[in-house]
């Protein structure tokens, strides 16, 4: 999906195209694809798996701890969903921008999908991912690295589970006894203070952990493409298991994200001139708008107007403009075709 398509030898094997567009030949000039839009649902999902401490039978009885569990489980969490709009080439509107001694328009900047992004002058547009700042698993200290030779040389796990117990209680009576100024040897200043009250709650998390166990997050993002469809009619974009994740339509393990998509444009539709769009200038996309809503378990996750090139039309920049004597400069929407700027000297 993310290859270029921007070699003519390619466009040979485009079948189908709309009326006002033409079947490109090589050597006529640059090849362009206008761009149709496309909803991406980012679903940022949470994989969390529990693992048992090894005392974690004992947690009640030694640290007064209820409901920890001895098993290990594993679930999925929805932690966010995001709503993007991504362009992708249409493969009806595959244009030429012809070669000619007495125009400019031959500075063509693409995508690395053909798209075309800018004429005589470079886009400052970035094709980059969002960042969501995903959360990996941490490590975790092993509880045993704390353990005093007594609990080590125990000769069962409750024996060990009480000696533990005892040296959590021993940490905190340290703890409160350094806070409160009480220790027979206090450090010296406010960071050895810091430095050793740190070293202790160190020593506490991985004695706990040998009851509580250890819990680990971990974030994935699942990238869904929604195009609009010609009846507005809500669509089943994924399905969500807790048990098993983001799972594909057709999978009834889990419930359904729905994605409506309606055109909301307002956008006159001109009359267009198909044969001078087929023969002078470049061929951009007035795009129209629509509304998205993203839905899931009776809750509206989403709902915004975006621009979309399906509910617009196309316009041409006519040859006049490319003069040399007027370098005229455009810079395109990669995503809807439309134009963000046009200058010129």
């Amino acid at each position: 999906m993310k290859k270029g398509i921007i070699a003519l030898g390619l466009l040979a094997s485009l079948s189908a195209y709309s009326q006002e567009s033409y079947v490109p030949q090589a050597g006529e000039g640059i090849v362009y694809f206008l761009p149709k839009t496309k909803v991406a649902i980012d679903i940022i999902a949470t994989k969390v798996d529990y693992q048992p401490g090894d005392f974690s039978l004992y947690a009640s009885r030694y640290l007064r701890l209820n409901n920890i569990s001895s098993q290990p489980e594993s679930h999925w969490e929805i932690k966010d969903i995001q709503v993007r709009l991504v362009g992708v080439p249409d493969s009806t509107k595959a244009y030429i921008m012809k070669l000619k001694d007495k125009s400019m328009a031959s500075n063509v900047e693409l995508t690395d999908k053909g798209i075309v992004k800018a004429i005589n002058t470079t886009s400052t547009e970035k094709e980059s991912l969002p960042d969501y700042k995903l959360e990996k698993p941490q490590s975790h200290e092993n509880a045993r690295k704390y353990m005093t030779e007594d609990i080590l040389m125990a000769g069962s796990s409750a024996k060990m589970a009480e000696l533990t117990a005892r040296e959590i209680y021993n940490i905190r009576d340290s703890k409160n006894t350094i806070l409160r100024g009480q220790a027979e040897t206090m450090p010296k200043d406010g960071a050895s203070l810091q430095l050793v009250i740190d070293q202790l709650n160190k020593q506490e998390k991985a004695l706990m952990q040998a009851f509580t166990g250890t819990t680990d997050r971990t974030d994935k993002v699942f990238t869904i493409l929604v195009e609009p469809n010609n009846d507005a009619q809500e669509q089943v974009a994924a399905r969500f298991s807790t048990q098993l994740g983001v799972l594909p339509t057709d999978n009834l393990a889990g419930d359904p994200i729905y994605v409506s998509i309606r055109n909301t444009s307002t956008l006159p539709m001109p009359e267009e001139d198909k044969k001078k769009k087929k023969a002078d200038g470049a061929i951009y996309n007035v795009p129209g708008k629509g509304n998205v809503t993203v839905t899931y378990q009776g809750k509206k996750l989403f709902n915004d107007e975006m621009a979309f090139t399906q509910f617009g039309y196309t316009e041409v920049l006519v040859d006049g403009l490319f003069d040399k004597k007027v370098n005229t400069r455009v810079i395109f929407n990669s995503t809807t075709g439309g134009i963000l700027k046009i200058d010129k000297d």
